[in-house]
């Protein structure tokens, strides 16, 4: 029996490099929440995103200007940039379901049921 070699495209799919995650942090200097937002952001991304991301962290006490842009409106803000649609989540990202959930990194129903999605 011949086995069949995959097709370039196959071939070219599977070399592809994995989505880019790309995350703005929002805060306002560097207060416990602030602070507390960036850890637990970057141990989340570093168990469920790793080597497949980028944090951005704006600091809206340095230029405040910046947080028209996303319509930001309180802090700390995470907003996913990549991959679309845009995504925004408020707090300190310490409930890592949520912000599984609401990153769209674990999807709901597999959350609710405790599996894990790959």
């Amino acid at each position: 029996m011949a086995t069949k070699k995959p097709s370039r495209h196959a071939a070219a799919a599977a070399k592809a490099p994995q989505a880019e995650w790309e995350l703005r942090l929002y805060v306002a200097g560097q207060t416990a929440n602030s602070t507390a937002a960036f850890e637990n952001l970057k141990r989340i991304c570093e168990a469920h995103l790793k080597g497949r991301y980028r944090i951005e962290v704006i600091d809206l006490r340095k230029n405040p200007r910046l947080a028209k842009g996303d319509q930001i409106l309180a802090v700390p803000t995470l907003v996913r940039m990549l991959p679309t649609p845009i995504k925004k989540i408020l707090g300190n990202l310490s409930n890592e379901e949520r912000v599984l959930v609401g990153l769209d990194i674990y999807p709901l129903k597999a959350a609710r049921a405790g599996g894990q999605v790959d």
